[in-house]
C-alpha cells in the first residue's frame, strides 16, 4: 500500500504504545483480523494459523498436508521458489539444482506456460496437456511406492516468468491430486492483497468454482512489517490438531502485526488499491499492446502480470 502509509504507521504507533505481547496472551486483535481476512476468501477456508514470514507459512502448510495426508510427497512447478527454509529449498528448483539436487521426495512438473512452455496457444487443449503432465507424476510416484501429500503453486508463478496458468488448469490439477490423497497449496505471498486487480487472490482468476485446500500468504499482508498467515479447512486443521502438539509461533499474530494487518486492509479498501492496480494495469497493456503491434520482438504482453506489477509501482503513497 506505499512505503511508511500513514494509516500503517499510526496503527503500528498506536499499538506499540498500548501492549505488544507473544501470542500466548490473547488479544482481540489477532481475532478480528482473522475474521477480516476470512471474508476476503472462500467460506471453507476459515481456520487461520499466524505467522512472522511468507517462508514459515509455507513450511507449516506442507506440515499440514502432510500431518492431514499422511503422505510425504509434494509436487511443485519448474522454475518455482517457495521460501529460503531449508524444507523449502527442497521443494524449489529454482535454488535447488544450484545446490543439493532433487530430492526423491520431490516431483516437478512443467509450467503451463503457453507462450514459452510445452504446450502453447496453438495446441488444441493446453489445460488438458499440463494437467495430465501431473496426472503421469502422480501415476510414476505411485508405481515407485510413493504418495503425494501436495500439490504447492503459485497462483502466478513469479521466480518462473510471470506466468498466468490458463483458466481451469488449477481444477484439473486439483481434482488428480486429492484423488491421489493429497491437497492443493495455493501459494499468495507474492500475488495476494488485490495485487492482480480483478479479484482479491490470485487463484481466484481460475474461475469460482475453483477452491485451494490450503493458502499461504506473506509480503503484502503487512506492508513489510513480519507477519503471515495459512488459511485453511476445518478438516486438515483438526488432523493437525488431533497430533496432540499444540501449534505455537511466539510473535505470530501478536496485537501490533495484526493492527499493521488491519491497516493495510482499511487502506485497501478505503483508497481503492485493488480497482487502482487494474486502472493503471488496463493503461498500461493498451500501451503496450500498441507498442507489440509496431515491433515484431515483443513476444507476449501479460495482462495480470502488469497489474501486478502496477501495484508495486504505483501502490497509494507511490503513486
Amino acid at each position: 500500500v506505499g512505503h511508511c502509509h500513514p494509516a500503517v504507521v499510526q496503527a503500528a504507533h498506536e499499538q506499540n504504545q498500548l501492549l505488544n505481547t507473544n501470542s500466548r496472551y490473547l488479544h482481540d486483535n489477532l481475532v478480528d483480523y482473522a475474521d477480516r481476512l476470512s471474508k476476503t476468501l472462500p467460506e471453507k477456508l476459515c481456520i487461520f494459523y499466524f505467522l512472522n514470514s511468507g517462508s514459515e507459512a509455507n513450511d507449516l502448510a506442507l506440515r499440514l498436508a502432510r500431518q492431514y495426508t499422511n503422505h510425504q510427497d509434494v509436487i511443485v512447478l519448474d522454475h518455482a521458489y517457495h521460501g529460503h527454509l531449508t524444507s523449502l529449498i527442497d521443494i524449489s528448483p529454482y535454488k535447488f539444482r544450484n545446490l543439493e539436487g532433487q530430492k526423491e521426495w520431490v516431483h516437478v512438473a512443467p509450467v503451463p506456460d503457453t507462450y514459452r512452455g510445452l504446450y502453447r496457444d496453438d495446441h488444441k487443449d493446453p489445460v488438458t496437456a499440463y494437467a495430465n503432465e501431473v496426472k503421469n507424476i502422480i501415476e510414476q510416484a505411485h508405481d515407485r511406492g510413493r504418495k503425494i501429500a501436495a500439490f504447492c503453486v503459485e497462483s502466478l508463478p513469479s521466480v518462473g516468468g510471470q506466468i498466468i496458468p490458463p483458466p481451469g488448469y488449477f481444477q484439473k490439477v486439483a481434482e488428480y491430486v486429492r484423488k491421489a490423497g493429497g491437497v492443493f497449496i495455493a501459494d499468495e505471498i507474492q500475488v495476494g492483497f488485490g495485487r492482480v486487480g480483478k479479484h482479491f487472490w490470485a487463484f481466484q482468476l481460475q474461475g469460482e468454482d475453483f477452491i485451494p485446500d490450503i493458502v499461504t500468504t506473506g509480503k503484502p499482508i503487512g506492508n513489510g512489517h513480519p507477519i503471515a498467515c495459512v488459511a485453511t479447512t476445518k478438516e486438515i486443521a483438526g488432523a493437525f490438531a488431533d497430533t496432540g502438539v499444540e501449534y505455537f509461533n511466539t510473535f505470530g499474530g501478536n496485537p501490533v502485526s495484526c493492527a499493521i494487518g488491519l491497516a493495510v486492509l482499511d487502506v485497501i479498501e478505503k483508497e481503492h488499491l485493488q480497482a487502482h492496480a487494474m486502472e493503471v494495469g488496463n493503461f498500461l497493456m493498451k500501451l503496450l499492446n500498441e507498442q507489440k503491434m509496431k515491433h515484431p520482438i515483443i513476444g507476449d504482453v501479460r495482462y495480470q502480470c502488469l497489474i501486478y506489477i502496477c501495484s508495486f509501482l504505483f501502490g497509494s503513497n507511490n503513486s
